[in-house]
């Protein structure tokens, strides 16, 4: 499938390439020290404090099979007998052991040299770290497209961000509009917010999408909770997958957040919602025309400076 420019930032999809969306996409499985450290946290039932320590050594994936207890503490703001007891929930008999077996299972990769870099450098390094870790969780494209395909099919399709993310919901949902029949931004909470989403489901909604990003706001995961109960399959964009949303998604898919500024920065979950987009539209026969009757317009009314 070919892709140029289309007005206001949109895709334009050709048909001319004379490839079927519908085909299935090639899976690919990706091996990468932090996908390793990821399936070693599955199936455990991880605290709060501990989920931190996780979310910790993934995004650090190459450095933590040779930090100690105190450094790996350090890095993730919790105590040292914290990271003791997450070694123990894990089934190992104490830290010492844990590290052992990471420095078999993710074994160090090299890194650049950073340590002459000023902190806004720091901060675009550490994003670019974060991207070429969402690049890996995207060598398999099935969850997007699982997710591609519930927002699609969704008459209404509720897209939901609150505070920080709020910003990412209605980038997402701009666009989204521009190709999907209905879309409604839920970017501000209250107690009106299970009204919007009681009034959604009335009108046909099946699915919704979440971003959620640091601090997790309560309302964002009582929110969530509730439009499960009201039968909707619940999306989330989430900073990571031990993030407090997770609980209350029926599919999640985590893109980390850069830390190293006053504010935190948010690349990969806003890359990600692009990504989404695209596997959306993949399931959205009218997409092209849609795009293309925009274009039209835009231009019989001057919309865009050429």
């Amino acid at each position: 499938m070919s892709v140029g420019r289309s007005g206001d930032g949109s895709a334009d999809r050709s048909a001319e390439a004379g490839v079927d969306p519908s085909a299935d996409r090639s899976v690919g499985v990706t091996d990468s020290p932090a996908a390793r450290l990821q399936a070693l946290f599955e199936g455990h039932r991880l605290t709060p404090t501990q989920r931190r320590i996780a979310h910790s050594m993934v995004r650090r994936a190459a450095d933590v099979p040779f930090l100690s207890s105190v450094e790996l503490a350090e890095l993730a703001g919790v105590s040292q007998p914290s990271v003791t007891r997450f070694a123990v929930a894990l089934g190992f008999d104490g830290y010492p052991a844990l590290r052992r077996h990471l420095r078999e299972v993710a074994p160090s990769e090299s890194a650049p040299d950073t340590a002459s870099y000023n902190e806004y450098q720091q901060a675009v390094e550490a994003e670019i770290e974060n991207l070429k870790h969402l690049a890996e969780i995207l060598a398999d494209p099935r969850p997007v497209a699982k997710a591609g395909r519930l927002l699609a099919a969704s008459r209404p399709l509720p897209v939901l961000g609150l505070r920080a993310a709020a910003s990412q919901a209605y980038g997402f949902a701009y666009f989204a509009a521009k190709v999907h029949p209905d879309v409604r931004l839920l970017n501000e909470g209250g107690t009106m917010i299970h009204d919007r989403i009681d009034a959604a489901v009335r009108a046909g909604a099946t699915a919704l999408l979440c971003f959620a990003l640091p601090r997790h706001p309560r309302e964002v995961v009582d929110t969530l909770a509730y439009a499960r109960e009201a039968g909707l399959t619940v999306v989330t964009i989430a900073d990571s997958a031990f993030a407090p949303v997770a609980k209350v998604s029926d599919l999640l898919i985590p893109a980390a957040v850069g830390t190293g500024l006053a504010f935190d920065t948010a690349c990969a979950p806003m890359l990600l919602g692009r990504v989404l987009l695209e596997a959306m539209c993949d399931d959205l026969p009218d997409a092209q025309a849609r795009l293309e009757e925009f274009d039209a317009r835009a231009a019989a009314r001057g919309l865009f400076v050429e």
